[in-house]
């Protein structure tokens, strides 16, 4: 396992897709903190350009509640998109760039170079998340936000956590599609399929029985009026992620790899 998990790393520091998955987050933060200017001060929003004359950002008051929900349903709606590429990446890469049959050559089994992808890409999206959260504390300072307290920044951190970690689990199945589908197009499909799906059932009122949905439910992207996710949603976002790494180690181990 610390072989893999070595080789698995030296992937992630050769690639550039960790710098972009860190620009895309730091955008979050910057928008994220952006609307939080404009809240506070829509005057001198006006007057900036960032508004027009007659028009109006709705979203709550500018303090630091209302900024880290922000941050929290930028991660289980976005999160989704950049958690997914991350780990398509990490799978899809090794039949992309023809090195799949090279790594099951080596005196490593298939089930310990899965894990060590998954242990590699859970890392990786968690630490987004700590980074976010960061920076979301940098950016409000700026600001100068009101309401700050040491229980507001518990809470929002363990928002920010767990919706990441929700996030996490449900892009097991992705891992699945791109190995096998042999590269990054199917897992890329299924991404955006599973996306437009979330948002459709989350519209109907069934988001709570739906793990895509479940994230941003919990984070309150969905809007007060959607119900919140139950035990059974929570069951079930654990149950995906589960199941998809056993079924992509199970593909791994029992795959014909011939090409």
């Amino acid at each position: 396992m610390r072989e893999a998990l070595w080789a698995e790393l030296l992937k992630v520091r050769r690639s550039r897709l960790p710098w972009v998955s860190v620009l895309a987050f730091t955008i979050v933060a910057g928008v994220g903190g952006l609307f939080m200017f404009i809240l506070a001060n829509p005057e001198r929003a006006r007057a900036l350009g960032l508004l027009g004359a007659k028009s109006q950002l709705a979203g709550g008051t500018a303090d630091w509640p209302t900024y880290f929900g922000f941050l929290g349903q930028a991660i289980a709606v976005g999160g989704i998109i950049v958690y997914g590429l991350i780990v398509t990446w990490v799978f899809g890469r090794e039949f992309s760039d023809h090195t799949v049959k090279d790594l099951l050559a080596l005196p490593t089994p298939r089930t310990t170079v899965v894990a060590a992808k998954f242990v590699v890409t859970g890392v990786w999206c968690l630490l987004l998340a700590g980074y976010t959260y960061v920076l979301g504390l940098a950016v409000g300072a700026v600001l100068g936000l009101p309401g700050w307290s040491a229980g507001t920044a518990v809470r929002g951190l363990g928002v920010l956590l767990a919706t990441a970690a929700m996030t996490a689990l449900l892009i097991a199945p992705f891992a699945l599609a791109a190995s096998v589908g042999r590269g990054y197009l199917a897992a890329v499909g299924v991404m955006f399929a599973t996306v437009f799906t979330a948002q459709v059932i989350a519209l109907l009122g069934y988001g709570p029985y739906f793990p895509w949905s479940v994230p941003a439910l919990y984070s309150g992207a969905a809007g007060p009026d959607q119900p919140a996710p139950g035990p059974l949603g929570y069951l079930l976002v654990v149950a995906v992620g589960a199941a998809g790494v056993i079924a992509t180690a199970a593909w791994w181990r029992n795959a014909d790899h011939s090409r």
